[in-house]
């Protein structure tokens, strides 16, 4: 070899395809029980319906978002957040108790690359066929396999986009929008949008987006620690590994028989014997795949598993791994997110479905009128976010003779913004001149103990 050659370092290596074997096995079933659980959520919230309309819609345009009962307003984005930290508390805790369960089983990216995996293995086969029709010359029966797949995955991801933009756009809306392909702008933009990210994120990226793209794959380690439920290979009962065949010759090898099963079916296609790796999603494929093999070779399942670091090298019992689970970080965890909800709770529970603001008209002063009476002029911007509309009362407080000229009555329907202006008055010489605190108190006639009432300033000319 000549020394004084250049050496070539390669700053990019291409993308290795992964075949990812099928296995049966419980964590196999649940992780497809989520796949089922999320997807019949996410495709038939749209349809659901309450009180006549759709019962899950964020209406941009009107600025409204319904969630069955509730009606949030631009004005209630503390809920919004707070739905944003309650998810953000739930995902260190679940990490922090056992990894990154969330990627493995719900992740949006998992689901639908369970489900695109599964169209694939339909129309070309299992792991070797796929790898074999890969590998042959240009055909028509792999044209058509090719074909039928990358169709169904497209249709499945139109459907996945136009379910998405179902729940800003009311969906029986949209529905006869798309017989007529008369989308708007935006709908179209939206709906190829997400059904271009669906196909490519699971149909052609796949690990890609776990290993290069997805940011908590980065700062997980930071959630984890020595009584962190990983998967773990018991390197101490596997070692020195052996196949079937050289094992039941000689003695003292260990119990993996280095089938490689367990990277056959790895969706990131790493191999967990060589320890905790980032690109790890916890799916835990391997731990069912190891399993199979342990049972039909008489020897007790648990090689690849899930434990601690803590349990595997002291080799904890699952009750001492459970009991260490309820560390300070876990509580720490637990109480935070148990004060976030009951809190963000009861101020839902809590909340007046009534707002109103009182807005004095800067344009004219307090301005002298017939009779020798001071007018201010206001307007009354009401907000019912309730499904019900409501009359309500108009009373007026805070200065002697303080009377209202306009209508002391006002009809406001069900989640419906409104601005009402009104006149009031006092007579001549009543309060100081200048600025004069009073209050407006609206209460719905019906319901009494809807009320609400504002603060406002009453302008008497000096």
């Amino acid at each position: 070899m000549n020394e004084s050659a250049p050496q070539v370092i390669k700053m990019y290596a291409a993308r290795e395809e992964i075949y990812p074997r099928e296995i049966k096995g419980k964590y196999v079933s649940l992780r497809w029980l989520f796949v089922w659980l999320t997807q019949l959520v996410f495709y038939c919230g749209p349809w659901l319906q309450w009180n006549g309309r759709q019962a899950v819609l964020f209406d941009l345009g009107a600025r409204k978002f319904y969630i069955f009962g509730i009606v949030l307003w631009p004005q209630d984005f503390i809920y919004l957040a707070a739905l944003l930290i309650i998810s953000a508390y739930l995902l260190f805790l679940a990490t922090a108790v056992a990894g990154r369960v969330w990627c493995g089983f719900a992740c949006p990216q998992t689901v639908y690359t369970e489900i695109f995996l599964w169209i694939e293995r339909k129309f070309e086969g299992n792991r070797s066929a796929r790898m074999a029709l890969d590998k042959q010359p240009p055909s028509f029966k792999k044209f058509a396999k090719k074909t039928g797949k990358h169709l169904t995955w497209a249709a499945l991801a139109l459907w996945t986009g136009y379910t998405f933009v179902g729940y800003f756009t009311p969906i029986k809306v949209l529905g006869s929008e798309a017989f007529t392909l008369s989308f708007g702008p935006w709908e179209w933009f939206w709906v190829v949008f997400y059904a271009f990210a669906t196909y490519g994120n699971a149909g052609w990226m796949r690990e890609q987006v776990c290993k290069y793209m997805c940011p908590y794959a980065r700062f997980q380690s930071s959630m984890f620690d020595k009584d962190t439920l990983i998967i773990s290979y018991d390197k101490e009962r596997g070692e020195p590994r052996a196949p079937i065949s050289k094992s039941k010759q000689t003695t003292g090898n260990g119990s993996c028989i280095d089938c490689s099963l367990c990277v056959q079916v790895c969706p990131t296609g790493i191999d967990i014997r060589n320890g905790l790796q980032y690109e790890c999603i916890g799916c835990a494929s391997c731990v069912d795949a190891c399993n199979s093999v342990m049972d039909k070779i008489g020897q007790p399942r648990g090689l690849v598993r899930y434990t601690t670091e803590h349990g595997l090298v002291n080799k904890y019992t699952p009750a001492q791994i459970r009991e260490r689970t309820l560390r300070p970080r876990v509580r720490i965890y637990t109480a935070i997110l148990g004060l976030i909800i009951c809190a963000a709770a009861a101020s839902l529970y809590l909340r007046t479905p009534l707002k109103m603001d009182v807005i004095r008209d800067r344009g004219s002063m307090g301005r002298e009128v017939e009779d020798g009476m001071i007018e201010n002029v206001y307007r009354l911007q009401i907000m019912n976010t309730s499904e019900r509309g409501h009359t309500y009362q108009i009373r007026v407080s805070g200065l002697d003779t303080l009377k209202q000229v306009t209508a002391d009555q006002v009809v406001v329907a069900a989640t419906e913004t409104k601005a009402y202006p009104i006149r009031l008055r006092v007579a001549h010489g009543v309060g100081k001149a200048g600025s004069n605190k009073i209050d407006v108190e609206l209460t719905a006639i019906d319901e009494p103990s809807l009320h609400v009432k504002e603060h406002a300033v009453f302008i008497v000319p000096r």
